[in-house]
């Protein structure tokens, strides 16, 4: 039986990529507001409760808005905006973050779908939090950098336009406020007692992240090893088809690997994983020094917003979870 679906804000980057994930398949119909009745609230609402799901792809005031429109008891909902990712009766849509959340997602009428950067630094970081191996407690700091098609139509324009109306930039930190949107959720879903010092960026290239927390393992109570760190996210996540552990032997050929007479490392790609809904965790450490760099391997626009999207979106509507992934 073919269950329907309005994607509410399917002009924006993420709408559009969600879009195309769901084109072709016989299960989902797609269904569109008459252009001509956008701006007509009762038009807007019929839609919004005459379907089997919506995905709220807006700001997050016009997401609060789209929610108090809908009536219907039946209607499943995925909000992709940062409104309702900490928020009492909503169901954080990262299935991978814990044994029962994928079946909570499934049971769930309102899902709120993770960002981008949170995606990496949860699934990084929460397994070690639940081990023991990184106290709850724990300073915990996580560097970033993503594609710049995660800043919306403003930011896209700037560097996509040629100068002087653009920018000329190859690199741009953000969140010097040190309030970014985003930490609520890393340090509620991450299972910290303190908000992560978040340190994001953005770089000339559109699609692509990754996400990187560093640790000195010497200062740890539990002084681990970066094979302990490993084996903690390797056992967390052995049965996932979306989330995968590089093996030690991947690593050290990483760490090995040189290109130039500079000596940097060339392997890690930001946009490596682009057009999937796969992320790579990595862990570089130094036993010597006593220190480790986990790394997260992602598309921003992928795991990190459409394609998280259409994976909890089959959960709740009882598909194939992989169904178009």
């Amino acid at each position: 039986m073919t269950q329907t679906v309005f994607i509410d804000g399917e002009a924006g980057t993420t709408g559009l990529q969600i879009r195309d994930r769901l084109a072709g398949r016989s299960d989902l119909e797609v269904v569109s507001i008459d252009p001509a009745k956008r701006k007509d609230p009762d038009a807007r609402a019929e839609l919004l409760n005459g379907v089997d799901a919506v995905i709220l792809c807006l700001p997050d005031a016009a997401s609060k808005e789209a929610v108090g429109m809908i009536t219907s008891n039946s209607v499943r909902v995925i909000d992709a905006s940062t409104a309702y990712r900490t928020a009492s009766g909503w169901t954080y849509g990262f299935p991978e973050m814990a044994p029962d959340q994928r079946a909570a997602i499934a049971g769930s009428k309102r899902v709120s779908n993770p960002g981008c950067y949170p995606t990496g630094f949860i699934a990084l970081t929460r397994p070690l939090v639940e081990e023991g191996v990184v106290p709850a407690d724990w300073p915990i700091t996580v560097n970033a950098i993503s594609g710049y098609s995660g800043g919306g139509k403003g930011l896209i324009e700037e560097f996509e336009s040629p100068t002087p109306g653009g920018t000329s930039d190859a690199f741009r930190t953000y969140g010097l406020t040190l309030q970014h949107k985003h930490v609520p959720e890393m340090q509620l879903h991450g299972g910290f007692d303190h908000p992560p010092l978040f340190a994001p960026s953005v770089g000339r290239y559109a699609q692509g992240m990754i996400v990187e927390v560093p640790l000195q393992l010497w200062a740890l109570p539990s002084k681990p090893k970066p094979e302990d760190l490993r084996d903690a996210l390797a056992s967390a996540y052995r049965q996932e088809a979306f989330v995968e552990v590089a093996s030690d032997e991947e690593t050290k050929a990483l760490q090995k690997a040189r290109a130039g007479a500079g000596g940097f490392n060339a392997q890690l790609d930001p946009e490596a994983l682009n057009g999937t809904n796969r992320m790579k965790l990595y862990v570089f450490g130094n036993p010597e020094t006593g220190q480790a760099r986990l790394v997260a391997l992602l598309d921003n626009l992928g795991k990190g917003a459409s394609g998280a999207a259409v994976q909890n979106l089959n959960l709740m509507l009882g598909l194939p979870e992989a169904t178009g992934l």
